[in-house]
């Protein structure tokens, strides 16, 4: 029966979602939606967003996160970059049952407040790891939300061993087999969105990270809890707030692929996540072919949803042979889908982090690599080629057909020189290294190959 259960077709799944209403948004930061399969600003260009996970704002007892402060954010703006992925944590959020922390609410709206000064957007996540709960040593629900159980650690070396832990299985797969504290985390959500509801520079809500099946069979876990869960979430939280876009991801467990189940929902974006090769085998050996399949795999799945694809994670160990070429090879994968991404982290160690947990050393090397130029910005028919932000390099190709509006490339004024823009059917330039942003206007009715070097 557990066989045929779990090859039944997918389904269809529907959220209800009052029709968005957004203000005037305050500075130069536009409210987001989807639109035709992409994130699009308020004028209707597409709009990519890439950038950093942030996780300064989550709990981890037995490794406390590195702090992130203004310095940080204004580094990552003048590299070009234009989203934070901001770690939330339920535990802090409300860790009475019922009563949410309004101290740390404040927390997390000035960081947002911080971030967007420096005309950077927000994700926010809300950020489980492997263990559940802080109660077991990673990020997560509060500890009224677990199961008294069994707490040892089989294998307490390992930074996944918390997984293990029979307390934090029970607690997880409670969860989602029951309607109990799934009602708690939808209503801890709608706190969160009554915060934010007016504020452009969110681009909207991470709803769960990472969700595993195990010990449930994957399949059967996919379309019969992670995405009603999905889609539950999306109606409470659109219930308070229908303005901002929604974040949904497909299920981490070595390579195996999600089952998506169509969701019916405006402005969900697919924002998986994407290890293979780094911290899922195989391992990287130079060659691109499995991490080429790993992309497309994850772009069939957004179309599934169907949604615009954003990788919401990925990252490698700068200190391991290969981890710029790994760097170059999944951004080569991500602009050729024309898809954003947040590499994990900007602040954490040498290992991870481009800058370290004391906020002493920036990884330029490592930064060269991911702060490649990129559209920002740019209505329809128009396609750039792959950044190069190690000699400073992108090529853009104009149709005839393209709306008249300005194209916005991000540009790093941290590690390249100013940019110099040439074409035919240009028509104007403006860099801005304060913003490191370049922004172009093309003939209208005209086309031409566009490109942008370092001087």
């Amino acid at each position: 029966m557990v066989t045929v259960v779990a090859y039944l077709p997918a389904g269809s799944l529907t959220a209800s979602v009052p029709a968005a209403n957004p203000g005037r948004s305050e500075g130069p930061l536009s409210w987001l939606r989807t639109a035709h399969g992409q994130i699009v600003d308020a004028a209707g260009r597409k709009l990519l967003l890439r950038g950093f996970n942030v996780d300064a704002l989550v709990a981890y007892p037995n490794d406390p996160p590195a702090p992130f402060d203004e310095t940080d954010a204004s580094l990552m703006q003048r590299a070009g970059f234009d989203v934070v992925r901001l770690g939330i944590d339920w535990s802090q959020l409300e860790p009475v049952r019922g009563r949410f922390d309004q101290a740390y609410l404040d927390r997390v709206a000035s960081t947002v407040a911080m971030l967007n000064r420096q005309d950077l957007y927000v994700v926010l996540d809300m950020h489980f790891r492997l263990g559940w709960s802080p109660r077991f040593g990673y990020s997560g629900a509060p500890a009224w939300a677990t199961i008294s159980a069994p707490n040892w650690n089989p294998l307490p070396q390992y930074s996944w061993s918390p997984s293990l832990i029979p307390a934090a299985i029970a607690s997880d797969m409670y969860f989602w087999l029951s309607s109990d504290w799934k009602s708690d985390f939808y209503r801890a959500w709608q706190a969160l969105a009554l915060r934010f509801k007016d504020t452009a520079g969110v681009a909207g809500y991470d709803i769960f990270n990472e969700a595993h099946p195990l010990p449930i069979p994957p399949r059967i876990f996919e379309k019969f809890y992670l995405w009603p869960m999905f889609r539950d979430a999306i109606d409470a939280i659109g219930a308070v707030d229908a303005n901002h876009l929604f974040f949904v991801q497909g299920i981490l467990l070595l390579s195996l692929n999600t089952v998506v189940v169509h969701l019916k929902a405006p402005d969900v974006v697919y924002g998986t996540h994407l290890y293979e090769g780094s911290l899922i085998p195989p391992f990287w050996n130079g060659d691109p072919t499995y991490l080429r399949q790993r992309f497309q795999q994850r772009a069939k799945e957004a179309a599934q949803v169907p949604a615009p694809l954003w990788i919401g994670e990925l990252g490698y160990d700068f200190t391991q042979k290969g981890a710029l070429s790994y760097a170059d090879a999944t951004l080569d994968n991500a602009d050729d889908l024309g898809i954003g991404w947040a590499w994990w982290q900007w602040r954490e160690n040498r290992y991870w982090g481009i800058v370290d947990a004391g906020g002493q050393v920036v990884n330029m090397d490592g930064l060269r690599h991911l702060a490649r130029p990129y559209i920002v910005a740019a209505p329809g028919g128009i396609q750039a080629g792959r950044g190069d932000g190690v000699h400073g390099h992108l090529t853009i190709t104009v149709n005839r057909s393209h709306a008249d509006q300005p194209i916005v490339i991000a540009w790093s004024a941290l590690t390249l020189s100013a940019p110099l823009a040439t074409g035919t059917c240009l028509t104007s330039s403006r860099w801005d290294a304060i913003t490191a942003r370049l922004t172009l206007q093309v003939d209208p009715g005209m086309g031409c190959r566009l490109t942008i070097q370092a001087t």
